[in-house]
């Protein structure tokens, strides 16, 4: 293959390797919500859903603290070498988890997951900006998400493969999985910075604003705290159906969590890639007529959702639940793969990582505290409840999202 093949189908070979890590990411903090069953004949303390929820919450609010210092580093250095790092750190932890026997164990390393994988979606994300335009982006990112929704149906077989070896075997092969891709990755994925031309992978990007400057740029922009609205209230129900799903599905539907996980996380995975490929492309059109289009196809997404968690609260039965997992799974990809792109169409690239990493931190504090909340519900009974609440949740952020937002161009410099 020629230089200028390479060189023009390069954009998306940095979106299939980053699609492997995207997987990697959601499915190794992902297993852990399955397999609460198995851990807790030897950790007693997870036998509590309220201390279980919170063990899944350290993740939350250690990677929403991180997440806006995460989002100014990659926009400041080689997002390359943050990908690489962040990947290694985090499959090293999941290799650790094996050996825990004890609850503080566990917590220290979900704490140190969440530092290293907030440092990744910030990092990826431009990354994937920057190497593709306006006609690709979409669905660039889209196709990048894809790999974390399959990573969240990948994670749903924890339980299925801890009664086949057993909890430590899984985390372990899990985490070594990831250490060898790491190293893959240090010699295919290259550095891109459109804003700074000609940058060198290991040097630090030239003509940057300082921090303090950067976070004042960007929380001046009206847009951008719409922005920040809709995707921390929309976070909830992603959060919720990622870590309490399952559990609402083995009681609701009374079967055990070898199927209720997977019934849960593939169903919502499936439908989230559908989503994707109609919501990405949608979107990469719609934009060409109409600079709005792509926050239309986000309101879509968003529409779709409301009617979906309720049903999943309040509804009855196999055939209630899956079609409800549908409906809401399609509605979050659309809505999933229009963020960073018109978040594109209000800020400028070199603020874009910090920016999403901002998103990241209101989103995923949101995901814990309703993550945390859940467990609560769940111990009083009133899990199915609270889904239906978070529809209500979620129509507010789709009226921010449609009154607020009106872009003037597709890529802001």
């Amino acid at each position: 293959m020629n230089k200028e093949k390479f060189q023009k189908i390069y954009p998306w070979i940095v979106v299939g390797l980053l699609w492997v890590v995207a997987l990697l990411n959601y499915m190794d903090r992902q297993m852990l919500s399955t397999m609460r069953d198995y851990m807790a004949i030897d950790i007693a303390e997870l036998q509590s859903a309220e201390a279980f929820g919170f063990l899944m919450s350290i993740f939350l609010w250690v990677y929403a603290i991180v997440s806006p210092f995460a989002g100014t580093v990659a926009d400041r250095m080689s997002r390359k070498w943050l990908i690489v790092g962040s990947l290694a750190v985090w499959s090293l932890v999941t290799l650790l988890m094996g050996y825990c026997t004890t609850f503080t164990q566990l917590k220290w390393l979900r704490g140190l997951m969440g530092v290293s994988e907030a440092l990744y979606i910030p990092s990826s994300l431009s990354l994937i900006a920057d190497y593709h335009t306006g006609k690709s982006r979409s669905l660039a990112v889209g196709i990048h998400m894809t790999g974390l929704y399959l990573g969240q149906a990948l994670g749903g077989f924890g339980a299925t493969l801890a009664s086949a070896m057993s909890w430590q075997q899984t985390f372990h092969w899990f985490g070594i999985v990831g250490v060898v891709y790491a190293g893959i990755l240090v010699f295919c994925l290259r550095e891109n910075r459109q804003d700074v031309p000609k940058v060198q992978e290991t040097s630090r990007p030239a003509n940057r604003d300082s921090v303090w400057k950067s976070f004042g740029l960007i929380f001046s922009n009206i847009a951008f705290w719409a922005i920040l609205f809709f995707f921390a209230a929309s976070s909830m129900p992603g959060w919720a159906t990622k870590n309490w799903l399952p559990t609402l599905f083995q009681g609701s539907l009374d079967i055990p969590m070898e199927q209720a996980g997977p019934i849960a996380t593939i169903t919502i995975a499936a439908a989230s890639l559908i989503g994707v490929l109609i919501g990405g492309p949608l979107s990469d059109r719609w934009v060409k007529r109409n600079l709005k289009g792509r926050v239309y196809t986000s309101a879509i997404g968003l529409g779709m959702m409301i009617p979906a968690l309720v049903l999943i609260g309040l509804g009855h039965g196999l055939l209630a639940a899956i079609a409800a997992g549908v409906i809401f799974g399609i509605g979050y990809g659309m809505f999933d793969t229009n963020n960073m792109p018109i978040l594109c169409q209000f800020v400028p690239g070199r603020l874009r990582a910090t920016a999403y990493g901002f998103m990241n931190t209101v989103g995923v504090a949101m995901g814990a505290v309703c993550t945390q909340v859940l467990g609560r519900m769940q111990d009083g009974g009133q899990l199915g409840a609270a889904f239906a609440v978070l529809g209500v949740v979620t129509a507010l952020a789709l009226l921010v999202q449609l009154t607020v937002l009106r872009p003037t161009t597709d890529d802001m410099q």
